[in-house]
């Protein structure tokens, strides 16, 4: 997709007021979302590439720092964060055995958990193999794009 089409597609969203908005172009996928005053992040996601919009005072990387607890009271190791806004869920329905457990062993592509926003049910796979040491979320609630889901060593 083309950076003229991109900036036409955000500077709608910020002239229209809409939340969200999700473009499907050939294999390009693109998703434009406008968050709080709080954390002035917009990004665009796809599948090849990231593009970024210009952050009106913070910068970007700014942001997800304060959502993150204090180091020294998590375990070290590698961070699953996620890569969406939208409800984190553990299991793929209520009843069902969640995809992942602390002290449980995973391997890269593993299912950790289900991030859901705008109704679509996104899997989050495992980008590193380890073992759980934390699950940093509880069931069914929001996530932010960038906030720590789980921590593997």
């Amino acid at each position: 997709m083309d950076l003229r089409k991109l900036k036409k597609l955000i500077d709608l969203v910020e002239e229209s007021g809409i939340a969200e908005i999700e473009v499907t172009e050939g294999e390009e996928k693109v998703r434009i979302t406008r968050v709080s005053q709080n954390a002035p992040v917009m990004y665009a996601q796809a599948p090849m590439q990231q593009f970024a919009a210009p952050a009106p005072a913070a910068p970007a990387a700014a942001a997800p720092a304060a959502d993150v607890p204090a180091a020294s009271s998590l375990p070290e190791g590698f961070v699953v964060k996620s890569p969406m806004v939208g409800t984190f869920y553990r299991s793929s329905s209520p009843g069902a055995k969640p995809f992942a457990e602390v002290g449980q062993t995973v391997n890269v592509g593993d299912t950790l958990c289900i991030i859901e926003a705008m109704k679509l049910l996104n899997e989050i796979e495992c980008e590193k193999a380890g073992t759980i040491k934390a699950i940093l979320v509880e069931n069914g609630t929001p996530v932010e794009y960038g906030e720590p889901l789980f921590i593997i060593g």
